[in-house]
């Protein structure tokens, strides 16, 4: 991965390279309900004893970044799951890794607030040059992907290039509208 050959590195190099560059989004958010946001978001930042100071600008700036620096002291419970989506990610950006790899992003999510999520990780992709892979059945997912690749049964059966493609009356991505309330508009 980047110029790292992970076959060659010993399991605890590996969990540090996972800790440090590798951020995770879970389709069921994968957050705890009894800490705060600003909680869940630190947790990977502890896993690699970021000192304090350092921890509380990070939380900060990733939860600015999906525009929930309001409810950084609310409880994961008392969100919506769009909010709750955002918070995973910004757990997941909190390190600043190099790979965000998100399994069905928006599967629990309305149609807006998915729309939401899929501007966020194609911004942050764009914005901050973070590789993102998404598994996902959502078809809104496609006009922002740069490449395809598509499964079967666990079997690799088509792989597109997004430059290869062209337009069809299919979703684009002026096609998905986003709320008023967008993070990143």
């Amino acid at each position: 991965v980047g110029d790292r050959n992970i076959g060659d590195m010993r399991e605890s190099e590996i969990v540090q390279y996972r800790r440090r560059q590798i951020g995770f989004v879970f389709q069921n958010f994968g957050l705890l309900p009894y800490l705060t946001v600003e909680e869940n978001v630190e947790i990977p930042l502890r896993l690699v004893k970021t000192p304090g100071k350092e921890r509380k600008a990070r939380v900060a700036e990733v939860l600015e970044l999906v525009s929930l620096n309001h409810r950084a002291k609310h409880r994961t419970y008392e969100l919506s799951g769009g909010e709750q989506q955002r918070v995973a990610i910004s757990r997941a950006l909190v390190n600043r890794p190099s790979i965000l790899l998100a399994d069905e992003p928006t599967g629990q999510l309305d149609s807006n607030t998915g729309a939401t999520i899929i501007r966020l990780l194609h911004e942050i992709a764009d914005r901050f040059g973070v590789t993102v892979l998404v598994a996902s059945h959502d078809p809104n997912m496609v006009p922002f992907a740069d490449t395809i690749i598509e499964l079967k049964d666990g079997q690799i059966i088509n792989i597109k290039d997004q430059s290869d493609m062209t337009p069809t009356s299919e979703t684009s991505k002026t096609d998905i509208e986003m709320p008023e309330s967008s993070p990143i508009g």
